[in-house]
Order: C-alpha cells, then sequence, then structure tokens
C-alpha cells in the first residue's frame, strides 16, 4: 500500500466509477471492495467503498450518501501504522 491514496467521493456510484476508470486505462485494476451488511446505512450488498489501480497509482472510492455532494474536491487517505504515528505525524 502507498502512504498517501487519492480519495474519491461518490453518492451511490462508486462501483461504476471504478469499472469505468479501470475499462479506460490499459494498466489498470480494481482492488479490494468493501459491501454493506445487514447493519447498512447503506443497502446490503452495495459498495460501501473499494480500491482501485491506475498505471500503478492506487486510488479509494466511498459511496458517501447524500449528505455531502459529489465535488471537483480531492481528499488524500494517508496510511499510519499505529496511533502514534498519527500523533507524531506519520507524512
Amino acid at each position: 500500500m502507498q502512504k498517501i491514496t487519492p480519495f474519491l467521493w461518490f453518492d451511490d456510484n462508486a462501483e461504476e466509477a471504478m469499472k469505468f476508470y479501470t475499462s479506460i486505462f490499459k494498466n489498470s485494476k480494481i482492488g479490494e471492495v468493501r459491501r454493506y451488511g445487514d447493519a447498512g446505512p447503506g443497502p446490503k450488498g452495495s459498495v460501501m467503498s473499494g480500491r482501485f489501480e491506475i498505471e500503478g497509482q492506487e486510488f479509494m472510492a466511498l459511496n458517501g450518501g447524500p449528505h455531502f455532494k459529489f465535488t471537483p474536491a480531492i481528499s488524500f487517505f494517508v496510511d499510519c501504522e499505529t496511533q502514534e504515528d498519527i500523533r507524531q505525524g506519520c507524512w
């Protein structure tokens, strides 16, 4: 896993977006996909979040629901090993 991963927020079409992005770039693939279970908050079996890769660059996609609308903004997921790393700034 890379240290910093671009994080894309969708209303309810993260799976469709991952499939689209990986279909137009040759060297790409969908990785881990997490789905909602009985507890929700999304419909059981629908995608909660997923990881996909394009030309070696990993991205994360999240179905955030209608509370926050899709924008052209981007977030970054920073992978830290421990709580202490977070306090000290693992980046």
